[in-house]
């Protein structure tokens, strides 16, 4: 593990933010890094509604979006550490309706561990084509107002006919959707209990559930325009690959009682919230879970299959793992885990240097895939000595 100059470090982090919103290419963030276990940089900047002119705050709420993931895959782990539930379960002993096929019609089988790793046949809906198989289904992606409980839309993708074999590929999808009806059957719960019983409560992220715990603090959700981020609008489509159908985002879903709590999508909670549960990981898992469940989590369990816009990274129960720096074009080191959100979110963790970045926009794309992720994680690197 490197020192780290930490006034390096401000000045730099400082500079990449600053410049990031003179140029107007995202409205408001609050990043924070930790370093040894230590919080050595915390800092609310922009606004967190851009025509209210409400600045940001260090507590602010986001819309999770993806950020959620971690959270629900660490709640299965908790559950597997306690012996109800596991890896190897076929996906169909707790749903037994959801019986996806392979193209050609044959049944197959899905295991806990293939949603948790996305490699069980799944997708989404805004990786797809206009019209794709999930369009024509009716499928939502957990992000937009659709109006239908869990099991319809399991049903609805049960009803799209896988694109692989389980196992065999690796695809991002709304594999944790399902998972999170495989919890509420394990713990015969709403998820939104299960995952304050099993992660959020006994690590107090009170900031973090299935709606703002204080609405006052929740930012406004902004998309990448030409000039300036523009405001979401309450069904909004946001671009996201060529030749794809994009986001479909309503930002007031959690409003809508007829939403199902999406395990993938779903949350809303603080910068500093999530901060802890990255931290509680990487220092081994204590008190929720047992430091060989957190290695598996933070082990490439996909071999060498091709991850598709993430080259030279793998990919454990949750989030990405950092195999080739090179090819991923990073200073990060080997092993790394990485993800982001929709809303315009981006997170590390780098286990061998003992630091944890998040960095929480409202304004997607940019904040999730943009240039300020990479120029924001390069900052961080200089800092090490």
């Amino acid at each position: 593990m490197r020192k780290m100059d930490i006034e390096l470090l401000h000045n730099e982090v400082n500079a990449v933010i600053n410049r990031t919103l003179e140029e107007k290419r995202i409205v408001g963030a609050v990043v924070q890094i930790s370093k040894g276990g230590e919080l050595v940089y915390s800092r609310p900047a922009g606004w967190a509604d851009r025509e209210q002119q409400r600045p940001m705050q260090e507590d602010a709420l986001f819309r999770y979006a993806s950020v959620t993931k971690p959270v629900v895959s660490t709640a299965a782990l908790v559950l597997i550490s306690k012996g109800r539930l596991h890896l190897d379960d076929p996906v169909e002993k707790w749903l037994p309706g959801f019986c996806p096929k392979l193209p050609n019609g044959q049944h197959t089988s899905i295991t806990i561990q293939q949603l948790m790793t996305h490699t069980a046949g799944l997708t989404y809906r805004f990786f797809q084509e206009e019209g794709g198989t999930y369009a024509l289904a009716g499928v939502s992606d957990g992000m937009e107002l659709a109006g239908i409980t869990l099991e319809e839309n399991l049903r609805r993708l049960a009803s799209a006919p896988l694109l692989y074999k389980p196992g065999t590929m690796w695809r991002y999808s709304i594999a944790t959707d399902v998972l999170g009806a495989v919890i509420e059957k394990v713990t015969a719960m709403p998820l939104r209990e299960a995952v304050q019983l099993l992660v959020t409560h006994p690590l107090f992220m009170m900031d973090t559930d299935f709606s703002p715990v204080d609405i006052d603090r929740l930012t406004t959700a902004y998309a990448d325009g030409e000039e300036e981020p523009r405001r979401l609008h309450e069904l909004d489509s946001v671009p996201f690959l060529e030749g794809t159908a994009g986001f479909l985002l309503s930002p007031d879903r959690f409003a809508d009682q007829s939403a199902y709590p999406s395990g993938g999508a779903g949350m809303i909670g603080s910068a500093g919230d999530f901060l802890k549960l990255l931290e509680v990981l990487r220092q081994g898992g204590h008190p929720i879970l047992p430091r060989n469940l957190v290695t598996e989590m933070t082990t490439n369990q996909i071999g060498d299959l091709a991850m598709p816009y993430w080259p030279g990274r793998g990919f454990g129960l949750g989030f990405t793992l950092l195999k080739d720096p090179a090819a991923a074009n990073t200073p990060e080191s080997p092993g790394t885990w990485r993800m982001g959100g929709t809303y315009g979110h981006s997170w590390f963790v780098d286990p061998s240097e003992e630091l944890s970045v998040v960095a929480f926009t409202n304004t997607a794309i940019e904040g999730m895939s943009g240039r300020f992720t990479t120029e924001l994680c390069e900052s961080v690197y200089k800092a090490l000595l």
